[in-house]
């Protein structure tokens, strides 16, 4: 019985590091990434509120929790990856109704979300800091 030999002689590229994806690509799996990290961050978010709103003591305790370098910048990363995801999701409502759709389009739209989500992250560093 004869090996079976595969008449594809397309060559096999399996390493991801040297695969140019296209911007939009980057911006969906971002997207895909912040949700999850903003699932994961709901659990610390819920118990700061349901600290806060515990008792007087709670929601003092939480004030100075708040005031603390480390604080601030986990607040500052739940805010923009809130701020990131929702302008992507925004940028496939959008392409849901017909805009952008083509490839030219998704680079623009997915463009447009990286740079409002950077001016984001500069303002909730800024109203934080």
């Amino acid at each position: 019985m004869k090996p079976r030999v595969s008449k594809d002689k397309r060559p096999v590229n399996l390493d991801i590091g040297s695969m140019q994806l296209p911007v939009t690509a980057y911006v969906s799996i971002s997207h895909r990434l912040s949700g999850v990290f903003l699932f994961l961050a709901s659990g610390l978010m819920v118990w700061a509120l349901d600290l806060s709103l515990s008792s007087p003591e709670g929601f003092d305790r939480m004030a100075a929790m708040l005031t603390a370098p480390v604080s601030k910048v986990i607040v500052w990363a739940v805010a923009t990856a809130l701020s990131y995801h929702a302008l992507s999701g925004v940028k496939h409502i959008i392409m849901d109704f017909g805009i952008g759709e083509s490839m030219q389009g998704g680079v623009v739209g997915a463009r447009l979300v990286i740079g409002l989500a950077v001016a984001a992250a500069l303002a909730w560093g800024v109203v934080l800091w």
